[in-house]
Formats: structure tokens, C-alpha cells, sequence
């Protein structure tokens, strides 16, 4: 019998992946690497220059523009979770 090339294939094993995104901390810097790869781009200007401050334990982003502020996760599917980071990345690690 042919062995299933898609069970079987290569990828980051447990152990790899909670070494990358097994803190709150590693999966906030991931998603701020996706979300903006070069540097803040305010989401209801356009402008990059920025200030952040932490606000009930998450870090926000102010457009010094407009003063829109947003987190990472706002306009994302983490938007309104009550659930960490770290939980959702395993879920996606773990279906994909």
C-alpha cells in the first residue's frame, strides 16, 4: 500500500513549534510581522508615524495623523477573541 503523501509530510514538528510561538510574546511579534512587514501603516489614513502605548494589557498603535488607534488583531479573525494567541496558533498548526 502507497504511503499518504499528505499525512506524511514534512513540516515543524511539536517541539519546533511551540520553540517559535509557544509564548503570547512570539505570536504577537508573528502576526505584527504579517500584519504591517515594513512598519505601521495607519489602516484609516495611510500614514506610518506612530506612537504606541499599552492599554488593559494590549498594545496599541495611534496614528499621529488622525489619531485612529487599533491593535494587531483588530480587522483580523483574533478580533474579538477572549482566547490567547498561543491557543489559536496551535489550532492553525494543528488543522494545517
Amino acid at each position: 500500500m502507497a504511503m499518504n503523501q499528505v499525512q506524511f509530510q514534512r513540516g515543524l514538528s511539536m517541539f519546533e513549534f511551540l520553540r517559535q510561538y509557544g509564548r503570547v510574546e512570539q505570536c504577537h511579534a508573528a502576526l505584527l510581522a504579517s500584519r504591517w512587514p515594513e512598519s505601521f501603516v495607519c489602516p484609516h489614513c495611510g500614514k506610518i508615524h506612530h506612537s504606541t502605548f499599552i492599554y488593559d494589557g494590549r498594545q496599541n498603535w495611534q496614528c499621529q495623523a488622525c489619531r485612529y488607534q487599533t491593535t494587531i488583531t483588530v480587522g483580523t479573525i483574533f478580533q474579538a477573541t477572549k482566547l490567547p494567541l498561543t491557543l489559536w496558533f496551535l489550532a492553525m498548526h494543528l488543522l494545517t
